[in-house]
């Protein structure tokens, strides 16, 4: 454990689909020791959420008694415990008015983030995770405009007067990986590091002709069959095409302000080239920023002073 956690107030845990992390947060909302594990829902042996959940609290023995509070995926029909969905507008005060308790076999009380939903065209769209990183991000000054968050399934959120006003999933992620292990394009790609050219060339077709993505994806086969781009490209070009495609169709046009990217890995970097390509201006928020979600949420509730 850190030396710095000496006056920890709350165990945060943002548990997804592929991966696990906890925090031991500060009467501050500062984050003062973590812990982070391949262990998400679709990884748990067994579905034995409450083992997981002990092994990965373990090093925090000693502080054992402090309030628990989890969000993301862990809360799906699929995870630990199912929770409602909230519509929007909602904010801070609202998930922490949703909070639903969960007591383990051992007495420990874990406090669950419930998800949110929203409609577009009558076709529903929901998150669950994304909710508590925004709120973390007005505990850096970032509470009104747009924010992106790259990955399996990408959100593009709009939040007004620090709350959640709208957003739109694309399952770029899903689609990048279908297309490279499961279709004719996997065979064509030769691995090699990063080619932002490619990437960029890609990005340019995506913004110009979203709507005509399945036929540009076809590209992707003849570009290489006619020696115009080489094998060590396809992939970033696909990646790119993809990734354009994907901002073309959260409106671009509109978007006026800088957009925030939440993320911590190289998909991130991807975004960062791609919105300034798209003529956007972006910034990063910081790594922690769901550990300050949870922080205050759980203050919201009354959890934490």
């Amino acid at each position: 454990m850190n030396s710095a956690a000496s006056n920890p107030v709350l165990i945060g845990i943002d548990w997804g689909t592929s991966s696990l992390r906890a925090f031991l947060i500060g009467a501050g909302g500062e984050v003062l020791d973590q812990v982070s594990k391949s262990e998400g829902i679709m990884h748990v042996k067994d579905g034995d959420f409450e083992g997981s959940f002990s092994s990965l609290i373990e090093p925090w023995v000693k502080v054992q008694g402090l309030p628990v509070i989890a969000s993301g995926m862990i809360t799906s029909r699929n995870g630990w415990v199912e929770t409602p969905y909230l519509p929007l507008p909602s904010g801070a005060q609202e998930l922490a008015d949703a909070l639903v308790a969960h007591q383990t076999s051992d007495g420990t009380k874990v406090i669950f983030v419930t998800g949110m939903t929203t409609d577009h065209g009558d076709v529903p769209d929901v998150m669950r995770g994304e909710e508590t990183q925004i709120i973390g991000a007005t505990a850096f000054g970032m509470s009104d405009g747009v924010f992106v968050l790259p990955g399996t399934h990408s959100k593009w959120i709009t939040v007004r007067d620090s709350q959640i006003d709208d957003y739109s999933t694309f399952m770029t992620g899903d689609i990048f990986a279908a297309l490279r292990q499961h279709t004719i394009l996997g065979a064509l790609i030769e691995e090699g590091p990063f080619n932002q050219q490619a990437f960029e060339r890609g990005c340019a077709v995506g913004f110009a002709e979203g709507g005509n993505l399945l036929h540009d994806l076809f590209g992707v086969r003849t570009l290489p069959l006619f020696e115009k781009i080489t094998g060590n490209m396809v992939s970033d070009y696909l990646s790119g095409l993809l990734i354009g495609a994907e901002i073309q169709g959260a409106n671009v046009a509109s978007i006026k302000d800088t957009v925030t990217i939440i993320g911590r890995d190289d998909l991130a970097d991807r975004y960062e080239v791609a919105l300034k390509a798209a003529g956007l201006k972006s910034k990063r928020a910081p790594d922690d920023i769901v550990a300050k979600g949870h922080f205050l949420i759980a203050k919201a509730a009354g959890l934490v002073s």
